[in-house]
C-alpha cells in the first residue's frame, strides 16, 4: 500500500478563503489538517453553489471542496479556555496555516514570537491578501480584484476591433484562480520548510501576499516589458502578443462547442495535410508532406507572418465546422501529430478512461446524504506515496471532543553521511542564511515552462540544478529577447525596443530559468548517455519534460536510473501523464488548458466564444504542481531512504483546480456556464470590470456586503442608488446586473483608474486597477515594497530583474539567482566546472568530447 507524503505531519489551518486551497493539497498529500472555526462556522460555509441548491452552511459545495479530508474543531478565540487549547493543539502540531486579518492571532497572544518560543520547530505559514506590510497592506481583496492587480486580466479576455480598440472587458478567469495561484506556492515554502527541518530541527516562519504571487504568474508579458517595454494584446484564448494574429486557435463544431488547433509552423502544417487526408478531405494549400521536419514557432518568439500562419487555422476552423463535438476524431488528429484537443466543461472529464485509469477522481461518501459525490482528488502518481482521496468535508465542530493535543513536536535532524558547511542564500541580508535544499543536486532535462518553472524554484530554494541541454533540441530560448543595446537602451527607452536574435539572450528564458547549472549533452551518443548515467549517480533527483517513453528511449528510464542510484528520484512532467491512454499525446499549455477545461471555464455567457487564458496558464499550474511532488518526495526520501518514481501532468493540475464544478455536476447535474466577471457563488454585485479613462483602461470593483455598497454609492456621489427599489438589497442587485452595471460604469467611464480604486479601498470596499505588465513594473507600490523582483547578472545577457519567489522564509530565504548567484546559463556554460570539477576529467578530454559532438 503506497503511503502519504507528509505521513505524521499536523497542520492547524486558521484560514478563510484565501488559504483553504493550501489546506487541501497539504491534506491531500497526507498531512492531518484540523481546521479551526468559530461558532458559527466559517465563512466559506456561505459561498455556493449547495447541494440541491438548499442555502445552508453543510451543504456548501464549495466549502465541500475546498475541506474535504480535514477535521472541524470549533474554538471561540475570544474566550480565554478555547485560546488555551489552540495553544495546546499548536505546541504539538508541525505546521500552522494562517490567513486571518492582521493581527488576530497575535493579539490571542498566538502569534509566531509566542507560539515558537514554545515550539522552534514550528513551520508558520501566512497568507495574505498585499502583505502585512506596505502601502497597500490595509487593501482589500477578492479573486477578482487579485487577478486585476496581478495582472492575469489584462492577458485574458477578447479581440480587439480592427481599429484596436477593445469594446469588451478584461476577463477574470474562473474560479478562485488568485487563491489557487497562491495556495500552490505557499506549499512549496512549507515543503522546503519542512525538508529543512528534517535536517536541522528548526522551524521558521514563512510569508505570501496573494498580489504578488498573482502577479509573478503571468506569462509573456512581465519578461516582454521589463527587457523590450513592449505591450501586449490579450486575444480571444491564445496567448497575449505584440500584435494581434488574424484567426483565433479555436474553432466551434456544428453543435456550438469548440476545439483547440494549435498550427504553429511548417511541420504542424504538413501533420494538419496529413490529417485531412486522412479524413478524405483535401488540404488547399500546397504542402510537401514527404518533406523533411519543419520548425515550429513557440508562442511569443515570432510576431511575422500573420496571413501565413493564419491560413491554415482557418483551414482547421473548416475540418471543425464537418462534425460534432462528440464525433470530431481529436485523438486521430493527435496521432497525426497535430497539437488538438476539445474544450472540455470540467465535467466532461470525469468519465474518460485516461482520468480513471490514473485515479484522478474518488468517489467520496457522504453519509448524511446517502450518497457519495465524485472530485478530483490527485494531481500525479508515484511508485511510493499517494494522493489521499480522505472523508468528506467535516460536520461544523465535528472532531472538538475528538481531536486531542499532541506531544510537542520533535523535529529531530536526520544524520548527515559527512559534515558540510551550508551554502549561503544571496537573498539574506550579508549572505548570512543557508539554503532548504543545500544538500540536493538535480539533473535537469526539463524545457518549456511546466518543467523547467518547477526545477526554477527549486533551484531557488537551494538545490544544485544542472540544466541539459542539446544544439539540436535545446529549450525555448527566443521569447522576450534582451533588446539591442542592452541595459543602457532600455533604460533610456519611450517606446518598444527590437530585440537582438542570440538565443542566449532571451528574457524569458532568463525568467524561468535563472540560478541553474547548464551544460551541453548529447546523450543519443555512447559516450553522451554514458556522461549522463555518471552524473545519475551524483543526483538525487532527475527531472525532465518530454513526451513519455523519451527518456526510456535513451536508456535512462526509472527502471534504468534506479540501477545507477537506488534512491534516484525520477520526475516526469507530460501534458496528459504518461501512465493511461493519453500517454504519447502532445500538448502545450493551451492545449492541456482546454482538456483540462479551463479554457472553457472563462469567458462571457454563451453564445459568446470561450475567452480562456492569455498564456499558458497551466504551465505554471504545472510547474508549481511538479516542484512540490519533487519536495513531498525529498521529504519521504528523508524520513524513509527510497527514492521514487513520479509521474506528474499539467492536464491532471487543470483538472484539480475545477473541482468545484466537478461536484457541482456530480451534486446537482448542473453543467459548467460561463459567467463573465460575475459572481454568483459568493454573491457580489456590482462585480466586474469597469471602464475608466484613457481608453482600455479598467477597474475591478466587488461589492459583497450592504456596507460595500452603500460605500460605493456614496464615493461615486450617487445617493439616488439607495434610494432605487432595483437595488434595495444584494438579490435585487443580482437581479439587475446588467442595469447596475450601465450605471456604474458611467461613474467610472470618466474617472482616473487607480483615483477610483484608491478612493473604494479608502472607503473599505474592495476594487483593483486591471494591471498590465508596465503598471506593475512601473506604477505598483506594493509590489516594490514586497520586492518582487531581484536583479540577476547572465554572463552574456547581462544585469536583468526576474521574478522572485513570492514566498518569504525567514531562516532559509529562496533566492531567485539560486547557488551560483546569477541569470540563466549560457549554452553548455558549466561544462568545464560540471565534467572537469564534478566527473573529473582533464581540460583535453573535455575538447575531446567537445570535437566529437558528445557536448
Amino acid at each position: 500500500m503506497a503511503e502519504r507524503a507528509l505521513e505524521g505531519i499536523r497542520v492547524i489551518e486558521i484560514a478563510d478563503e484565501q488559504a483553504e486551497y493550501a489546506g487541501l493539497l497539504l491534506a491531500g498529500l497526507g498531512a492531518e489538517v484540523i481546521k479551526i472555526e468559530p461558532p458559527e462556522g466559517n465563512p466559506t460555509r456561505r459561498i455556493g453553489p449547495y447541494y440541491e441548491d438548499v442555502v445552508d452552511p453543510e451543504r456548501s459545495l464549495y466549502f465541500w471542496q475546498y475541506n474535504r479530508g480535514k477535521h472541524s474543531v470549533v474554538l471561540d478565540l475570544t474566550q480565554e479556555r478555547d485560546r488555551a487549547r489552540l495553544s495546546e493543539l499548536i505546541a504539538g502540531a508541525d505546521v500552522v496555516l494562517d490567513s486571518m486579518p492582521r493581527g488576530h492571532l497575535a493579539d490571542a497572544g498566538l502569534g509566531y514570537e509566542d507560539l515558537s518560543a514554545r515550539s522552534p520547530g514550528l513551520v508558520y505559514a501566512r497568507m495574505s491578501p498585499f502583505g502585512d506590510t506596505g502601502p497597500w497592506a490595509g487593501y482589500k481583496g477578492s479573486d477578482l480584484v487579485h487577478l486585476a492587480l496581478g495582472g492575469e486580466m489584462s492577458n485574458c479576455g477578447y479581440d480587439p476591433q480592427p481599429d484596436g480598440t477593445y469594446d469588451t472587458p478584461p476577463i477574470a478567469p474562473q474560479m478562485w484562480q488568485a487563491y489557487h495561484i497562491a495556495g500552490e506556492q505557499v506549499v512549496m515554502g512549507i515543503l522546503a520548510a519542512l525538508y529543512h527541518r528534517g535536517a536541522t530541527g528548526e522551524g521558521q516562519y514563512l510569508s505570501c501576499a496573494v498580489h504578488e504571487a498573482a502577479a509573478k504568474n503571468t506569462e509573456l508579458d512581465l519578461m516582454s516589458w521589463v527587457m523590450r517595454r513592449v505591450p501586449l494584446y490579450r486575444q480571444t484564448c491564445r496567448h497575449a502578443m505584440e500584435v494581434v494574429t488574424l484567426a483565433p486557435t479555436i474553432s466551434q463544431t456544428k453543435d456550438g462547442r469548440w476545439f483547440i488547433g494549435v498550427i504553429a509552423g511548417g511541420k504542424d502544417e504538413q501533420n494538419l495535410a496529413a490529417f485531412m487526408k486522412q479524413q478524405n478531405m483535401e488540404y488547399p494549400l500546397n504542402v510537401d508532406e514527404a518533406a523533411g521536419p519543419q520548425p515550429r514557432a513557440i508562442p511569443g518568439s515570432t510576431t511575422g507572418g500573420l496571413e501565413e500562419a493564419a491560413r491554415p487555422l482557418e483551414i482547421f476552423q473548416r475540418v471543425t465546422r464537418k462534425f460534432t463535438w462528440r464525433s470530431f476524431p481529436w485523438e486521430k488528429a493527435q496521432e497525426a501529430g497535430l497539437f488538438c484537443a476539445p474544450l472540455r466543461r470540467p465535467e466532461d472529464n470525469v468519465a474518460d478512461p485516461h482520468w480513471r485509469r490514473r485515479g484522478t477522481y474518488s468517489e467520496v461518501d457522504h453519509p448524511e446524504h446517502g450518497r457519495s459525490f465524485t472530485y478530483p482528488t490527485s494531481k500525479w502518481i508515484s511508485t511510493e506515496t499517494a494522493w489521499v482521496a480522505g472523508r468528506r468535508a467535516p460536520l461544523l465542530g465535528e472532531d472538538t471532543a475528538t481531536i486531542a493535543p499532541r506531544a510537542a513536536a520533535a523535529a529531530e535532524p536526520r544524520a548527515l553521511a559527512t559534515p558540510r558547511r551550508p551554502r549561503l542564500s544571496g537573498r539574506s541580508a550579508g549572505r548570512d542564511k543557508p539554503f532548504a535544499l543545500d544538500d540536493v543536486r538535480i539533473l535537469d532535462f526539463s524545457w518549456f515552462l511546466a518543467s523547467a518553472g518547477g526545477t526554477r524554484f527549486l533551484s531557488a530554494f537551494g538545490a544544485q540544478c544542472i540544466k541539459v541541454e542539446w544544439a539540436a533540441h535545446p529549450d525555448t530560448r527566443m521569447g522576450a529577447m534582451a533588446p539591442v543595446g542592452g541595459r543602457a537602451a532600455r533604460e533610456g527607452a519611450r517606446g518598444p525596443l527590437p530585440g537582438v536574435t542570440d538565443p542566449d539572450m532571451g528574457g524569458q528564458f532568463n525568467n524561468k530559468n535563472a540560478g541553474k547549472l547548464g551544460i551541453s549533452l548529447n546523450v543519443r551518443h555512447p559516450e553522451g548517455l554514458a556522461i549522463a548515467r555518471r552524473l545519475v549517480q551524483l543526483s538525487d533527483v532527475v527531472a525532465e519534460g518530454f513526451s513519455p517513453g523519451v527518456m526510456d528511449r535513451w536508456g535512462l528510464g526509472y527502471e534504468q536510473l534506479r540501477e545507477l542510484r537506488p534512491d534516484v528520484i525520477y520526475a516526469q512532467q507530460s501534458g496528459m501523464g504518461a501512465h493511461g491512454t493519453y500517454g504519447r499525446f502532445r500538448a502545450i499549455g493551451p492545449v492541456a488548458a482546454a482538456l483540462a477545461g479551463t479554457a472553457e471555464m472563462s469567458g462571457l455567457p454563451d453564445p459568446a466564444m470561450p475567452a480562456g487564458w492569455g498564456y499558458s496558464y497551466l504551465d505554471w499550474i504545472g510547474a508549481y504542481s511538479f516542484a512540490s511532488a519533487i519536495l513531498a518526495a525529498l521529504m519521504h526520501r528523508q524520513r524513509t531512504g527510497r527514492g521514487q518514481w513520479i509521474d506528474a501532468s499539467q492536464t491532471e493540475a487543470g483538472i484539480f483546480v475545477g473541482g468545484t464544478s466537478v461536484l457541482d455536476w456530480s451534486a446537482n447535474g448542473r453543467a459548467w456556464s460561463r459567467i463573465g466577471n460575475r459572481s454568483p457563488y459568493k454573491p457580489a454585485a456590482p462585480h466586474g470590470a469597469y471602464r475608466c479613462a484613457g481608453g482600455d483602461r479598467w477597474v475591478a470593483i466587488a461589492c459583497f456586503t450592504e456596507a460595500d455598497w452603500r460605500a460605493l454609492a456614496d464615493v461615486a456621489g450617487r445617493p439616488q442608488w439607495l434610494a432605487d427599489p432595483r437595488f434595495a438589497t444584494l438579490a435585487d442587485r443580482l437581479a439587475h446586473q446588467d442595469e447596475l452595471d450601465e450605471l456604474v460604469t458611467a461613474w467610472t467611464v470618466g474617472e482616473d483608474r487607480y483615483d477610483v480604486m484608491h478612493r473604494l479601498q479608502g472607503a473599505g470596499v474592495p476594487a483593483g486597477v486591471c494591471q498590465d505588465a508596465s503598471d506593475r513594473y512601473e506604477i505598483d507600490p506594493q509590489l516594490a515594497h514586497l520586492e518582487w523582483l531581484t536583479e540577476v547578472t547572465g554572463t552574456k545577457i547581462g544585469r536583468w530583474p526576474v521574478a522572485e519567489v513570492p514566498v518569504r522564509l525567514d531562516r532559509t530565504p529562496a533566492y531567485i539567482g539560486g547557488r551560483p548567484d546569477r541569470g540563466a546559463p549560457v549554452y553548455g556554460e558549466d561544462n568545464e566546472y560540471v565534467y572537469g570539477e564534478l566527473l573529473g576529467m582533464s581540460t583535453s578530454q573535455i575538447a575531446k568530447l567537445a570535437e566529437d559532438h558528445v557536448i
